[in-house]
């Protein structure tokens, strides 16, 4: 059931089935998440089941403002502060050291904690709808609700970036918030906040020059620790692929496979920002923009509807290999790899 997520009553009721135990689809600035009560394993079981992802792959929990912080973390470095002062709310998740008895079933048993406050006012509204009833969890404080809310599809699968790609994925029975298309169209950017410098898990919207702007370091990759990192969401090797196999080219490799099909090219959709030639009449072709944030913004999408028109190859232009399209570069990538 989806419900305009711009009503007040709408939001009640999205609260009133988080609070009960039950699913939401929840709009975010990055896109649409299956939520749950963060403080209930057997809510968060659900989300586990409803997707199919394995039950130790931590999840990202949403924070209604920087006050949850001390409820699920029990440290914030000061670079991590910086981050939060910065970027919050926003497209940004960091992951702390886990106060000991909280979102167990969310961090996959993990001593570390995602947290995420988002930008998006469904999301806040719901989040703020929850804690006003006065019977969140406490730690010696206020109540304090979280959301677990992974993306709101299958493991493994493209995210979904409108209310429609929820129902689409996870069915009519879920109930479903409407806030329109995601404005950022790709996952947070990760940082792992509990090695004494920031590390880079997940690149997003906020890039590496922002975080070091702001934290007076650069961020290392996650692949300069790899033996000390906690696993995080949206970090596996192959992750947001269509049921179309990806293939990554550039664009002179692109037009070389297009010479050589000619007009009998069938099944294959094609996204470049490059000017191609066809001879096929039967090729979906689509053109990227050249601004990687209008790219990240439809770049979900653009792959359901591939899918949707059955085509069975998805050839896609390499990004530049720019900083501004680290977040659109690694997704592509990802999908190429399932």
């Amino acid at each position: 059931m989806i419900l305009d997520g711009t009503l007040p009553e709408s939001i009640a009721a999205a609260a009133r089935a988080v609070r009960g135990g039950a699913l939401l689809g929840l709009p975010t600035e990055t896109v649409y998440g299956l939520a749950a009560d963060a403080s209930s394993d057997a809510a968060v079981a659900q989300i586990f089941a409803a997707k199919g992802r394995p039950s130790d792959h931590p999840l990202i929990v949403h924070v209604a403002d920087a006050t949850g912080i001390g409820h699920f973390a029990r440290e914030v470095p000061g670079f991590a502060q910086k981050l939060v002062d910065a970027f919050w709310p926003g497209p940004l998740t960091l992951i702390l050291p886990r106060r000991p008895g909280v979102a167990t079933a969310a961090t996959g048993g993990q001593d570390s904690v995602g947290l995420r406050c988002p930008a998006h006012p469904v999301a806040h509204a719901v989040l703020q709808a929850c804690s006003a009833t006065g019977d969140g969890p406490k730690l010696g404080g206020p109540p304090v609700w979280g959301l677990a809310a992974p993306s709101a599809n299958r493991f493994g699968r493209v995210s979904p970036t409108t209310a429609q790609h929820v129902q689409d994925e996870l069915g009519a029975d879920l109930l479903v918030l409407d806030g329109g298309p995601c404005d950022v169209g790709i996952e947070s950017t990760i940082v792992d906040c509990t090695r004494g410098v920031p590390v880079l898990l997940r690149p997003g919207a906020i890039s590496r020059e922002q975080i070091a702007a702001v934290c007076g370091m650069q961020p290392l990759s996650k692949e300069e620790l790899p033996a000390l990192t906690p696993r995080a969401s949206g970090t596996l090797e192959a992750h947001y692929a269509p049921a179309a196999k990806v293939r990554l080219m550039d664009a002179k490799a692109l037009q070389t496979a297009l010479d050589l099909l000619g007009a009998d090219a069938a099944h294959i959709a094609v996204y470049a920002r490059s000017a191609l030639r066809t001879r096929s009449s039967k090729l979906v072709v689509r053109r990227m923009p050249d601004d990687a944030s209008a790219t990240a913004q439809q770049l979900f999408a653009v792959l359901r509807g591939f899918d949707d028109q059955a085509v069975k190859l998805i050839w896609i232009e390499t990004p530049p290999a720019t900083p501004d399209w680290e977040g659109v570069r690694d997704r592509l990538q990802r999908a190429a790899a399932a």
